[in-house]
């Protein structure tokens, strides 16, 4: 069984002596990294909305995020000292871990496929590695240790929850741009009180009116709404959504995506590999809320 080896994210590295001229070699494993590597980082959501930490080259598995703590200035008397403030920040430690996906194309599917093959794998895998980010980053939600509402999967989504999670990262001083992830079926109930169950566009607000023409709620109370069928559930009618600000959550990339291709000659096939290392974790506990709604239509 020959290897070809690509070992960046670029996929510039030479070529083993095994690559197969059958399959096109390079040509169409470039053509696949590069589907790949544009829809992963395109269709991520959550590597948007975290401190990105990228340790690719330090040595180890961990990193140890500074975290400092928010002082407070005081007045002062003529000629009298101000007394010292210690800044002494904790850190938070994140380890990395491999993530990846296989897929394998037979000489046989190659031949036969009317459509641009390279690019619908590519597609495929850059779509698999980008759900699996967000995925252990929304994981996070249900660690949140403050929430608004009843926090149960009976409570229907509404704008005054989102005003209740606002108040209370403003109150924490939270700073940076605010986010809230929902479920698509828990956001539903927030749009049908924003349309006011489809009353005439010109009555309602600059939202509604977004809301019931795209379907997209786009901001409330200066929280940046964002829709994902991969926040986490917690029973067939309940979901865990959250609010947080961008300093809430880090992502440390020890390795972003590369790819390799091995070929099995026994199986007529090309085996496709992907993957990436990468560790996500909570910075600061107090700039997140979580918010347990119904998510059943």
């Amino acid at each position: 069984m020959a290897t070809s080896t690509y070992g960046d994210a670029l996929g510039t590295a030479a070529v083993g002596s095994g690559s197969s001229a059958l399959l096109g070699g390079n040509e169409l494993f470039t053509n696949i990294l590069q589907e790949a590597m544009f829809t992963a980082n395109e269709r991520s959501v959550a590597r948007e909305l975290c401190r990105l930490y990228n340790i690719s080259g330090s040595q180890g598995k961990t990193i140890q995020v500074p975290v400092y703590p928010t002082v407070s200035a005081g007045s002062v008397a003529e000629n009298i000292d101000l007394a010292n403030t210690a800044i002494d920040p904790t850190s938070v430690d994140i380890s990395v871990s491999e993530f990846g996906v296989m897929t394998t194309i037979s000489d046989l599917m190659l031949e036969s496929a009317g459509t641009n093959l390279a690019a619908d794998v590519g597609r495929i895998l850059g779509e698999a590695m980008a759900a699996k980010l967000d995925t252990d980053v929304f994981a996070l939600f249900s660690s949140f240790s403050t929430s608004v509402g009843d926090n149960n999967d009976a409570e229907e989504l509404d704008a005054d929850l989102i005003f209740k999670a606002v108040a209370t990262l403003r109150s924490n001083n939270a700073s940076g741009q605010y986010f809230g992830v929902f479920h698509p079926k828990s956001i539903y109930n927030l749009k049908k009180t924003l349309v006011n169950n489809g009353a005439n566009i010109g009555s309602l607000s600059d939202v509604g009116n977004e809301a019931l023409r795209s379907g997209i709620v786009g901001t409330v109370a200066g929280v940046t709404l964002i829709e994902s069928t991969l926040v986490p559930t917690i029973s067939s009618d309940g979901a865990v959504n959250a609010i947080f600000s961008a300093d809430a959550l880090g992502i440390a990339l020890k390795r972003d995506m590369r790819m390799e291709e091995q070929r099995d000659a026994s199986l007529r096939a090309t085996e496709y590999v992907m993957t990436g290392a990468k560790g996500q974790g909570i910075l600061k506990n107090a700039y997140g809320v979580q918010i347990v709604t119904d998510n059943s239509l």
